[in-house]
């Protein structure tokens, strides 16, 4: 079956709802200008031939001439209802056609009247129209809006084995960016262009809609699915590639598009929704400015999410969290310390990495209260060890920005009975994006307290030296990227070597992270790192086994 040939042909939209119960003379066309819908009384006066191919050009074919199809053809970009007067030179009878945009091609209302007493009850029928195309379609872009969207869902669904459509839906990456820095007039110029560029890839039986704000949705009622979803969510894709350019600034903004193909990903409007949802999220997840297809893979994956965050909430109260000590060397074999390394074993799925479950904590804000549990359980742990030792202890930026953080410390140090400055914060720079008075005195304070403050995964964000000449760091930590391939790699060994030298050029120590071999080691060691952090040095383990660690480290250097 073709697509013309589609089941999904018949009335399907808003506009189509109540026409057995007017007594107007309304008609509904599909973008090729087939007759698909009309009310009684317009089929009654235009009786069409079951062979006859019934169209727009057929039943007025007073709309062939120039001006008239132009005006025509004019809806297709445009939008705007426009007003066509049709003279009669048999009767002396003049139509009055208004003619408007529909999601699936135009619609026509036809008002009877002499060619003296048909102003008012055109103007009439232009208000009605305009009310019409107002309720149903977005303002600033001319799209069919959410309501219309809507609609045109509960109107095709759902669909039969053989007949098949895709939604689309549709983020624009980075667009927030763009009202805070240029305002909200750069960002609604930035719609209408993206509006139009969504549209520009859009073929027949292809319809595009503006949701809310930078939200769009497409509907395509194609047969060859999910193959002709995917070229198509692809080019949507492509056509933001090349940057906008308001008031002479070019601006980028991508487009990130989640596809749900009926009846496979559902057949329902909740349903289908959801699972083009949870599509958008797998194309954002995987780094945005890309489309994904739904796939119940995703959906497991996604409520498996769902349940490891319901589960956080419990974690800490039930004692699943527990720290592991990794230790922090200096060249060539002498423990300084240990950084305190959270774990979460959930009683159903085991260990959950980090990576998974932080950012979850972060998000819910629960990070604050897991991180002061943290906090006190390495003070605690550290009171045991050496007098010399520190213990470096992880910031999130949910803690570091909690108002009262320095008296947390200040309390927990007091409580325990450590020395300030056998701890050691760690943060990233993202903590430090905003410059703010506050977050300067924070780290001043700290550094009063006498805790040493460590910048973490230095060269892989932001790397701005600002940071390290406004910010009182103590050491600058050298993330795993850089050390991995410093054996065999110039460009990894430059860096290094210009961080080293930066940092004992602002009196700050330098510690590597993911020393794994003897090799990394003894680069390190000639190159002046003071300290150095992996594998090879000590793995995580928990506090009950330092003891035996540093008896066996101390038998290996005697």
């Amino acid at each position: 079956m073709s697509d013309a040939e589609s089941p999904l042909s018949g009335p399907p939209s808003v506009e189509h709802r109540s026409l057995s119960e007017t007594d107007e003379l309304i008609s509904f066309y599909d973008e090729s200008l087939h007759l698909i819908d009309a009310s009684p009384r317009h089929r009654v006066r235009y009786v069409v031939a079951p062979l006859v191919d019934a169209t727009l050009w057929y039943i007025y074919p007073e709309l062939v001439a120039t001006k008239s199809k132009s005006v025509v053809e004019s809806l297709f970009t445009g939008g705007v209802p426009r007003n066509v007067e049709i003279p009669d030179a048999t009767t002396g009878i003049h139509r009055s056609l208004l003619i408007f945009r529909t999601a699936h091609g135009i619609g026509v209302v036809e008002a009877e009247g002499n060619s003296t007493g048909c102003e008012s009850t055109n103007q009439g029928e232009n208000d009605r129209a305009r009310l019409l195309h107002q309720a149903t379609h977005d303002v600033l872009t001319g799209l069919p809006n959410r309501r219309q969207f809507s609609d045109e869902l509960h109107g095709i669904l759902p669909v039969v084995a053989d007949a098949k459509l895709a939604v689309m839906q549709i983020d624009l990456d980075d667009f927030k960016p763009i009202n805070d820095t240029l305002g909200h007039g750069a960002g609604d110029a930035v719609l209408k262009m993206a509006a139009e560029r969504i549209k520009r890839v859009l073929g027949e039986r292809e319809t595009a809609y503006r949701l809310a704000g930078d939200e769009f949705a497409v509907i395509q009622r194609k047969v060859d699915q999910p193959i002709e979803a995917e070229r198509l969510a692809d080019a949507i894709v492509n056509a933001f590639k090349e940057p906008f350019t308001v008031e002479d600034i070019n601006v980028f903004v991508g487009a990130s598009v989640g596809v749900a193909v009926a009846p496979s990903d559902g057949n329902e409007n909740e349903q289908l929704m959801k699972a083009a949802d949870i599509a958008l999220y797998a194309a954002k997840r995987d780094g945005r400015g890309r489309a994904r297809t739904f796939s119940r893979a995703m959906l497991i994956a996604l409520e498996q999410r769902e349940m490891f965050r319901r589960s956080l909430r419990i974690a800490l109260q039930e004692g699943q969290f527990f720290v592991e000590y990794q230790p922090l060397v200096k060249p060539p074999f002498s423990i300084v310390g240990f950084e305190a390394l959270l774990r979460w074993r959930h009683p159903l799925a085991g260990l959950i990495p980090p990576s998974v479950f932080i950012p979850m904590a972060e998000s819910d804000g629960l990070m604050s209260e897991i991180g002061q549990w943290v906090l006190e359980q390495a003070c605690r742990a550290a009171r045991t060890w050496p007098a010399q030792f520190t213990v470096a202890v992880n910031l999130s930026p949910a803690e570091f920005l909690r108002e009262g953080l320095t008296d947390r410390v200040a309390q927990t140090l007091d409580a325990v009975g450590l020395r300030a400055d056998r701890l050691e914060l760690e943060i990233t720079e993202s903590v430090l994006l905003e410059r703010t008075t506050n977050n300067l005195d924070t780290l001043n304070t700290l550094n009063v307290l006498g805790v040493q403050i460590s910048l973490d995964d230095f060269g892989t964000q932001y790397s701005s030296l600002s940071y390290l000449k406004n910010f009182p760091f103590d050491t600058i930590k050298i993330d795993k990227y850089f050390i991995k391939d410093l054996e065999s790699d110039e460009k990894s060994q430059t860096i290094v070597r210009f961080i080293i030298a930066l940092a004992h050029g602002l009196r700050m120590r330098v510690t590597a992270e993911g020393v794994e071999t003897r090799g990394q080691a003894n680069w390190l060691q000639t190159e002046g790192c003071d300290q150095l952090q992996g594998y090879l040095l000590g793995v995580p383990m928990p506090a009950e086994a330092i003891d035996e660690f540093l008896r066996q480290s101390s038998l290996v250097m005697s």
